[in-house]
């Protein structure tokens, strides 16, 4: 149930109404917007009248939600949630650009990398240390050594870095290695055990969606983040499993706006997962700014044609510079502030 405060309610009042809500079970998720206080309660509602929400004083309406998420649920939390990445903001207006390889391969690859990436306007860093691959036999990324290698990027250039996170034991590294933002990749996006161990750290999460999962289980993985605690989650949309055979994958743009209507996330694109192909990422990054979206995650190397993962799917330094010089236009005209 959603129930919409009366503006200027007595803040007294409010915490009584609140703590005889709590008496009867119900947890709360507490919104304060620019223009509206809404209390979203979690917990069965079935047996709580209407009227008897209504006749309390600080009360101006209420409704039920039958979505199955709640905190991730924007008739819950009306505004937009900004996530801050060591100062770099994504949603509300703000639009990040997560820049990198897929694989860290050595010192010089992944500081080059970022300085170049970082000079033409990415904000975040990314990088792969540990790899999730589909043959066991392809290089599955220098693990603890990759975080070390993202560190030295990371003091290079003062970028907060995005890595992705395979297990729970792995936490531990990622903690010590200060990871600004973790990546739960498309395979792990209903690994529940890993998503609650990530709700109950602070550090902003970057959750993929999965290769054939519906919007709603996207946001319900997001809803095991969030109930643990962590209000820092990213949705991104990195392309789905169809018939196509031509590209890897295909880019669900329609995602974009229906997210953003069920929920408070912010909402990033991957083009290069999405198609696989280098040529067609910079027509699908235009693209997922004109729909909407808070942010893109793009692949760079140096040398793509000897890069040990992905290489097809890899823009060059110089290509994405000349895509963020197409991009940064079509940001100004869609009111969006780079960041």
């Amino acid at each position: 149930m959603i129930i919409v405060l009366k503006q200027n309610a007595p803040a007294a009042q409010v915490q009584q109404f609140c703590a005889e809500l709590r008496g009867m079970g119900f947890a709360i998720n507490d919104s304060v917007g620019r223009d509206t206080h809404i209390l979203g309660l979690i917990g069965d509602t079935k047996d709580l009248a209407e009227s008897w929400v209504l006749a309390n004083p600080v009360v101006e309406t209420c409704r039920r939600v039958s979505e199955p998420y709640k905190k991730a649920n924007r008739k819950f939390h009306p505004d937009d949630t900004v996530v801050d990445v060591a100062g770099h903001k994504i949603g509300g207006g703000y639009f990040a650009v997560m820049a990198g390889p897929c694989s860290v391969e050595g010192r010089d690859q992944i500081v080059g990398i970022a300085q170049r990436v970082q000079a033409a306007g990415a904000g975040i860093l990314r990088g792969g240390a540990f790899k999730p691959r589909t043959s066991p036999y392809s290089f599955q990324g220098l693990r603890a050594e990759g975080l070390e290698l993202l560190q030295a990027a990371r003091a290079a250039t003062g970028q907060p870095i995005v890595t992705e996170l395979m297990n729970n034991e792995h936490i531990p590294l990622f903690v010590d290695a200060g990871v600004d933002m973790i990546q739960i990749g498309a395979r792990n996006m209903q690994n529940f055990e890993l998503l609650k161990a990530v709700g109950r750290l602070q550090v902003p999460v970057l959750l993929k969606r999965g290769l054939s999962s519906t919007l709603e289980e996207l946001v319900m993985s997001a809803e095991y983040i969030l109930s643990e605690g962590n209000p820092n989650v990213v949705l991104c949309e990195r392309g789905i499993r169809t018939f196509e055979t031509s590209m890897r994958n295909t880019l669900d743009l329609a995602a974009v706006p229906m997210l953003k209507k069920m929920t408070h996330l912010p909402v990033v694109i991957d083009p290069s997962h999405a198609a696989g192909l280098a040529f067609m990422v910079p027509a699908l990054a235009q693209a997922a700014v004109a729909v909407g979206a808070d942010g893109l995650m793009i692949e760079v190397h140096n040398d793509p044609a000897r890069a040990k993962s992905d290489g097809a799917q890899s823009l060059t330094p110089d290509q994405f510079d000349a895509l963020m010089g197409v991009i940064r236009p079509e940001l100004a005209f869609f009111g969006k502030t780079l960041n």
